[in-house]
C-alpha cells in the first residue's frame, strides 16, 4: 500500500505532511539546525509512517531554490519513490487559511500546512 509523505522545505524550517487512510494531516515542522540534521530528521518521519513515497514541493519561480531542494532531497537515505509537485503559492494559501488563527508564524505550523496543500495537489493531479 502506498503511503505518502510531504515536504515544503524552507532554509528555516521544513513543512511536514502524511496521509494516514485518505487523509492529510499537517505534522510538527522540522527545524533546520543543518542540512544533514534536517535530512535525517525527514528520513525518521519517513520510517516512523511507513511511507513508500516522498512528495516534494518545488516552486516553478526560483531556479536557485529549485537547486537547493534538489540538493536537499540527495541528503535523504531513505528507500522511498520521490515526486516532485508545483508549490508555488502553498504558503501564502496556507497562511490564508489560518489568517487569525495563528499569531505566531515562525513555529513552523503554517510551512506543515503549505505541505499539506502540497501533497492535496499532487493527490488531484494524479487522481489518488
Amino acid at each position: 500500500m502506498k503511503q505518502f509523505l510531504a515536504i515544503d522545505i524552507g532554509l528555516k524550517r521544513i513543512g511536514v505532511a502524511v496521509m494516514l487512510n485518505n487523509i492529510i494531516l499537517p505534522l510538527e515542522a522540522v527545524l533546520r539546525k543543518n542540512r544533514n540534521q534536517a535530512a535525517n530528521e525527514v528520513d525518521n518521519l519517513i520510517k516512523e509512517y511507513n511511507c513508500t513515497h516522498l512528495i516534494v514541493g518545488l516552486p516553478m519561480s526560483s531556479q536557485e531554490m529549485q537547486r537547493r531542494i534538489k540538493h536537499f532531497v540527495t541528503l535523504l537515505q531513505s528507500d522511498v519513490v520521490i515526486e516532485y509537485q508545483n508549490e508555488d503559492m502553498s504558503s501564502i494559501e496556507a497562511e490564508e487559511s489560518i489568517k487569525g488563527e495563528i499569531k505566531y508564524k515562525r513555529d513552523g505550523r503554517v510551512d506543515s500546512i503549505a505541505a499539506k496543500i502540497i501533497l492535496q495537489r499532487y493527490c488531484k493531479e494524479n487522481s489518488l
